[in-house]
């Protein structure tokens, strides 16, 4: 299978900002099995900005475009740098690829994209994509790594998208205000009904949020791709993921709808 992995920032990292060892150290290694396993993996990977204000020590997520640019220029180099050092104890090689929305509205730049997505992974790498937050202006962001990693899926043919983040997946209510809320195994379509299940973002160094997660579901599953959004504590479920097992929220692509970067 071809599968993108997209991770947040409230898995990588603790809140504040300093990197959370033990989740990534479990994620990377079960990244490396499932490629070990003939799996073709892409990892999108949020976090530079948050790691990036703990690495200056800053009090918080900034408000102001150059300090949360700095703080990105900082914090990617800190979050390749681990991936690169413990995929390679794995014997795999990453790569990085950092992506503005020009690069995915301009055709002749999302061919290269694409094109260079596909040679790495004829020779073995693993992408680690994100957004280029450190050039990217509300004029050319792609938004949230939510949506990045719908675009991915859907132009690269991925066969599943997994969504790593700090919540089991999808329920009929906000479980941390209503102690009644269930969980929603699987949504066979993001109907207004669905879509209206959205609420707020979660941690304080995050930008994603249900909603947009549920709007990269309508994505891919309109590509024939399916998604699942389960809580990146456990990298480990990613396993019972591909084996069709019950895990966070899974939402059905529609059949015979094949995966192409012409429906995102």
């Amino acid at each position: 299978m071809r599968i993108v992995v997209k991770v947040g920032t409230s898995t990588l990292a603790h809140a504040t900002g300093r990197l959370n060892i033990r989740h990534v150290e479990g994620l990377v290694k079960v990244l490396s099995d499932l490629k070990n396993a003939g799996h073709e993996v892409i990892l999108v990977s949020s976090g530079a900005i948050g790691m990036g204000v703990g690495k200056l020590n800053l009090p918080g997520k900034p408000a102001d475009m150059p300090t949360k640019q700095a703080a990105a220029a900082v914090g990617q180099c800190e979050l390749m740098y681990t991936y690169d050092k413990l995929f390679a104890q794995y014997n795999h090689t990453v790569a990085q690829m950092l992506l503005t929305s020009e690069d995915i509205d301009h055709a002749d730049r999302r061919r290269n994209f694409e094109n260079t997505m596909a040679r790495l992974l004829e020779l073995g790498a693993l992408p680690v994509i994100n957004e280029n937050d450190t050039v990217a202006t509300a004029e050319i962001k792609v938004g949230d790594n939510d949506t990045l990693g719908a675009i991915v899926a859907c132009s690269i043919g991925a066969d599943l998208l997994v969504l790593l983040s700090d919540i089991e997946g999808l329920y009929t209510a906000d479980p941390r205000k209503d102690p009644d809320a269930r969980l929603i195994p699987v949504v066979e379509s993001v109907t207004p009904e669905i879509a209206a299940l959205a609420g707020g973002k979660g941690s304080g160094l995050a930008t994603g949020g249900m909603e947009t997660k549920l709007r990269a579901a309508g994505m891919v599953t309109a590509a024939g791709c399916d998604m699942v959004i389960t809580n990146g504590e456990h990298p480990e479920r990613l396993y019972d993921i591909l084996e069709g097992k019950a895990v966070g929220t899974r939402f059905l692509g529609e059949k015979g709808t094949p995966s192409s970067s012409s429906s995102c």
